[in-house]
């Protein structure tokens, strides 16, 4: 995790990224949860996307992407006091914003943080690890050294 970041962002990129079957598995693993209810029922929308010519320059409106986005709130520790977790995920999958909001909501809370990020976020974080690591391989076996190829001159 970048020192720039913070944990919230952190975690939160995890819980989007991360496939939803893992995710699934993941919170099965904790037990019971918590009741939660819906402050944004899950809802599937599109947001533009935006880039910046050669990366620095100027901004420019790339394309449109579909999202679906979830708002929960959970009791906090006080008896008045609630939690609120929020979910952004790319594509159409309510059950996937739905957790993440959950899994956000449970990592705010002093009770769950821990439990959360041992079997949950670790989890999503070594499957990312080990993906990205196979991709690195296929790559790699890939690559060709152009540097290394004789001309056909003598």
């Amino acid at each position: 995790m970048p020192s720039s970041q913070s944990p919230r962002t952190a975690w939160m990129a995890i819980l989007a990224k991360a496939p939803l079957e893992l995710l699934e598995e993941s919170f099965q693993a904790l037990g019971t949860l918590p009741h939660y209810q819906y402050l944004r029922s899950p809802e599937i929308g599109l947001t533009m996307i935006r880039g910046r010519i050669e990366g620095t320059g100027a901004p420019f409106n790339l394309g449109e992407m579909t999202l679906t986005r979830c708002v929960v709130q959970i009791a906090g520790v006080q008896a008045d006091e609630l939690i609120a977790g929020f979910g952004y995920v790319a594509g159409r999958s309510q059950r996937h914003a739905e957790l993440a909001a959950l899994g956000d909501a449970l990592l705010q809370h002093p009770d769950w943080q821990s439990h959360v990020e041992g079997k949950v976020i670790q989890a999503l974080q070594t499957a990312a690890q080990e993906k990205r690591a196979q991709i690195t391989a296929q790559v790699a076996a890939t690559r060709v050294n152009f540097f290394t190829l004789k001309r056909g001159e003598s």
